[in-house]
């Protein structure tokens, strides 16, 4: 390449058109240049050449003059030919330095048109990061599996940046690494701690606006009812039920005679000896039945006794993929089957069955992204998010029968019910004010309790985040025999007697 061939292209190069049509058909197909700039071109390139030609005579390898060169748009033709000129000055001369035919000039590097991670401001690299995980949920969506994984890496360089003590770089960090999970086929995190449990408990007003209302709605449904029984189908620590023994055993005319069944892994059977010790210091008699899985053979209900069924974010891990035939309708038809006095329901308000990847991880990151905002303002340390993590997990890494976190808003919920012969309760004044009350233990400002026809929603700035709602379908009618573990205010049950 000669001086003057360059001359020619100069020369070329005023010939050619500077019409705006041609200058927008050129932006139309992605080109960052106007013919008129091609004068401007053609003179860097001769300076290209003239460095190139030094480099050499240098003794440099050619490669010296790219090493550094980052190329984030090779269709803007004067960048990139800016970005090849960039000569950075040696920090010691060469052994042997050769006397260039005419001087070197150096040239600043041309502006990237991408910055660096290292430069991108906090809240910049926030807007960056949430790109970036849409981007990996669209890749592996379409299963391009090994773009989804340069992305994670990317986010990961990117997320010390952002920060994970608040805001979205800590949503962000359970989102990757669940992402991560998912293309390595790492397991999900361990089962639930009691710890973390009673941390999220404490921390925030969600569990105890669950068991508020729906203890209020089965404390009304029970008055001038000696015998009653609670079946729960989502157990866990017993929680909810020693507010609802303690309502109970200070009704006028006296407490009724209480039988909880409760639902769960044999691990829990102490949770029913508390609970009957409990019952036994406030005078209420009492009896407890755990059994391990829903099973309509093992389970009845005795003559004379009113039977309110109770689950607290449960029902969701019956349901199956739109359209798909699901436990779901078994249950409600044994539930109905029952004829409970009363049916009381609370679930996320968010939509994370939807069949489609990117659909739910999309969904899936704003609602995590509400609550971990609520979760900052108690300052309770990561504990609350840490126990939300096995559920972000199973959403975003499961799939099939795996995939029991299958959370669906109200509206869907109201249908169901509706199919299966059940019908609305609405929830009182008085639980609506007991849990406007319950927002006032709480700090901050975004919570907030509304009522959406008959149905309580919690919500943070106006964004729902979990619903209460009440079922009925008749009196109660006899049922096949009960079975498993009993406490009779102590420990009871087919193989052990206290």
């Amino acid at each position: 390449m000669d001086e003057s061939s360059y001359g020619q292209e100069s020369s070329a190069n005023k010939s050619i058109s500077t019409s705006p049509e041609i200058d927008g058909l050129l932006a139309g197909v992605g080109y960052a240049i106007r013919p008129s700039d091609l004068p401007h071109v053609a003179e860097r390139l001769e300076k290209l050449d003239s460095a190139i030609i030094a480099a050499a005579a240098a003794g440099l390898p050619p490669e010296f003059l790219c090493s550094d060169a980052v190329h984030y748009n090779p269709s803007d033709l004067a960048a990139w030919v800016d970005s090849m000129s960039m000569l950075t000055s040696l920090s010691s001369p060469p052994t042997h330095p050769a006397t260039a035919p005419w001087p070197v000039q150096i040239y600043a590097p041309a502006p990237l048109s991408t910055p660096t991670v290292d430069l991108l401001a906090p809240e910049d690299a926030g807007i960056n990061l949430v790109h970036l995980l849409m981007s990996c949920a669209d890749s592996i969506h379409r299963d391009d599996h090994p773009s989804a994984s340069n992305l994670i890496h990317e986010m990961q360089i990117l997320l010390p940046r952002v920060g994970t003590a608040f805001g979205i770089g800590k949503v962000a960090a359970y989102f990757i690494d669940a992402l991560d999970r998912r293309l390595r086929s790492r397991p999900s995190p361990p089962a639930e701690d009691e710890i973390l449990y009673h941390y999220f408990y404490e921390s925030s007003p969600y569990l105890r606006f669950a068991h508020l209302t729906a203890n209020q709605a089965i404390l009304e449904s029970f008055n001038g009812f000696d015998r009653v029984h609670v079946i729960d189908l989502n157990l866990k620590h017993g929680l909810q039920w020693p507010a609802l023994i303690q309502a109970l055993a200070l009704r006028p005319g006296g407490p009724p005679f209480i039988r909880l069944t409760g639902f769960g892994p044999p691990a829990i059977c102490e949770v029913g000896r508390r609970l009957a010790d409990f019952a036994r210091s406030v005078n209420v008699p009492f009896s407890f039945t755990l059994l391990d899985e829903i099973q309509p053979n093992l389970l009845r209900v005795e003559p004379g006794e009113t039977v309110a069924v109770n689950s607290v974010l449960q029902l969701h891990q019956f349901l199956s993929d739109p359209g798909s035939p699901g436990p779901i309708d078994s249950v409600l038809s044994w539930v109905k089957a029952l004829r409970p006095r009363i049916v009381t329901v609370v679930e996320q308000e968010a939509d994370h069955n939807r069949p489609g990847f990117l659909d739910r991880f999309t969904e899936a990151l704003f609602y995590y992204s509400t609550v971990f905002d609520s979760l900052e303002s108690a300052a309770a340390g990561a504990g609350p998010e840490v126990y939300l993590q096995k559920e972000i997990c199973n959403i975003v890494c499961c799939d099939g029968e795996e995939r029991v976190e299958r959370h669906e808003p109200l509206a869907s919920w109201r249908a169901r019910f509706g199919r299966a012969g059940l019908w609305p309760v609405p929830h009182g004044s008085s639980a609506f004010r007991q849990a406007s009350m319950l927002l006032t233990l709480f700090p901050g400002e975004g919570y907030s309790i509304e009522e959406v026809e008959g149905c309580l929603t919690l919500s943070w700035h106006g964004r729902a985040v979990i619903s209460a709602s009440a079922w009925h379908c008749g009196d109660g009618v006899d049922a096949p025999p009960l079975a498993g573990n009993i406490f009779f205010n102590g420990y009871s049950g087919s193989d052990r007697r206290e």
